[in-house]
Parts: C-alpha cells; sequence; structure tokens
C-alpha cells in the first residue's frame, strides 16, 4: 500500500467534511447526508479494490 492511496483517502475524508458542513450550514441537511454517504461509498470501493490486490498476491506468493 502506498502512501498516495492513504493520501487519496484523506483527500476525500476533507473535501465530504468540507461539503457537509456547507451543506448542513445553508439548510440542506439531506444532501449533506447524501454527500457523506457517497464519500463512503468511494472510500469503502477504494479499500475493496486495495483487499483484492492483497488476497491476489497472496494467492500468488502460495501459489493457490
Amino acid at each position: 500500500m502506498n502512501v498516495d492511496f492513504i493520501f487519496k483517502i484523506a483527500a476525500i475524508g476533507i473535501i465530504v467534511a468540507v461539503l457537509n458542513q456547507l451543506l448542513i450550514r445553508s439548510g440542506r441537511e439531506e444532501q449533506a447526508m447524501m454527500t457523506t454517504l457517497a464519500g463512503l461509498i468511494v472510500v469503502l470501493m477504494m479499500i475493496i479494490q486495495q483487499i483484492d490486490v492483497l488476497f491476489r498476491t497472496i494467492k500468488s506468493i502460495f501459489k493457490l
């Protein structure tokens, strides 16, 4: 896992947090919740891809 991957997740978190605060302060709580959920889904998809790479690497190491 690269440090770039961690920075990407952190950047997404910061962007989602700022958007969330802006939307809440403008009275759009529903859109703020949807933005938060979208950010969470994006990060989870990124993590799932990395877990897939990990399992493929382990599989190739042990020749399964």
